[in-house]
């Protein structure tokens, strides 16, 4: 266990598993900090960029011809501030990298319970597993006071099987904004003007570890955005990925071209209007300036990653990002039968094309 002096302003940051001399920086983010990310697709392969440029010693879990060209040509990403190439120990076996100081898991929802599996060697005594995702978490009630406090989600987490993995604490949230894809295997172009990566712990601090990665994030290159309440943050992507995200499933288009439609516009409308009922229902403060998320998705030619995915053939995120908040809905008694609809419909869709089963 290594404790950093504490800087002039700055909280004290205790980091485990390391011993001998420090690196260079005195600040958080210490280059000598191990971070594995956990499926290192479009959005994975960005964050494991940024982390490598910020001084973290930086490894990826990857797997096909995506490990493949990482392995042999390293990295590459292209964005608006450059096109950077990370030479990253890469491996479709965590077992051989050995125990991590934070674990970043950006893979779909659907692939959880495989993480649960692999994610055990590695994991220190007090490794922070960080998780990217869209959609409703499966530690979402964990730490949170009220009458749901410590609830399971059992179609995020079947069988509680990352909750036994993982054990108590670990769970960091985190919600990105960056519009990317995987031009070719080891490569990836970033189309979001400015990403975002916001973390915040379940418990509502704003505690070192939290303010250590975002300020690996932020030395590299992008905006790392520490929160104290990650739950409201959720909500907020995740009231535009349900509105938004639905239509484009079932229209089979881009946001730029669903808005083409007034009929699309109010029905998203009133979609976002119910899941904030829900979200302020359970203690969350979405923005509801709902208007102004609409247009923001109708300059969009980027399609929602759950389109992708149905384009793609690949598993889709139904029941985290569509059917998670609906059970939470119920839970809280709020009526949406705008989200029932549009939900039902993306689920008969999922499970026409062999991407779904109930």
């Amino acid at each position: 266990m290594v404790t950093l002096p504490r800087a002039k302003g700055k909280p004290r940051l205790t980091v485990s598993g390391k011993t001998g001399p420090i690196a260079t920086r005195t600040t958080m983010g210490q280059r000598f900090m191990k971070i594995c990310v956990y499926g290192a697709g479009a959005i994975g392969g960005h964050l494991a960029s940024r982390l490598h440029r910020g001084g973290a010693d930086v490894s990826v879990v990857a797997r096909g011809p995506h490990l493949a060209a990482i392995q042999t040509r390293g990295l590459t990403v292209h964005a608006v501030d450059g096109t950077h190439t990370a030479h990253l120990r890469a491996t479709d076996d965590p077992a051989a990298l050995g125990p991590q100081d934070a674990v970043f898991v950006t893979v779909k929802a659907p692939a959880l319970p495989q993480i649960a599996a692999g994610i055990a060697p590695l994991l220190g005594p007090q490794t922070a597993v960080v998780f990217v995702m869209n959609g409703i978490p499966w530690w979402y009630f964990d730490r949170l006071p009220g009458p749901h406090a410590g609830k399971s989600l059992p179609r995020i987490d079947p069988g509680d099987v990352l909750r036994t993995a993982l054990g108590p604490g670990r769970a960091i949230g985190g919600v990105v904004y960056s519009a990317s894809g995987v031009l070719e295997p080891g490569v990836i172009e970033v189309e979001q003007p400015k990403s975002r990566f916001i973390l915040g712990e379940p418990d509502g601090t704003l505690s070192d570890r939290v303010l250590a990665l975002t300020d690996l994030i932020s030395k590299g290159g992008v905006s790392g955005e520490p929160v104290a309440d990650i739950r409201t943050e959720i909500w907020n992507k995740l009231i535009s990925n349900l509105a938004g995200g639905s239509l484009a499933v079932l229209a089979g288009n881009a946001p730029q071209t669903v808005y083409t439609e007034p009929a699309t516009k109010q029905a998203s409308l009133a979609a976002m209007r119910e899941a904030t009922l829900v979200a302020q229902a359970l203690g969350a403060n979405p923005t509801t300036n709902h208007e102004a998320r609409i247009a923001s998705q109708a300059s969009m030619a980027h399609k929602p990653s759950i389109l992708q995915d149905l384009e793609a053939g690949r598993p889709m995120e139904i029941d985290g990002m569509f059917d998670a908040p609906l059970a939470l809905a119920r839970m809280a008694g709020v009526a949406t039968p705008t989200l029932d609809l549009l939900v039902a419909l993306c689920k008969l869709r999922a499970e026409s094309s062999g991407l779904y089963q109930r």
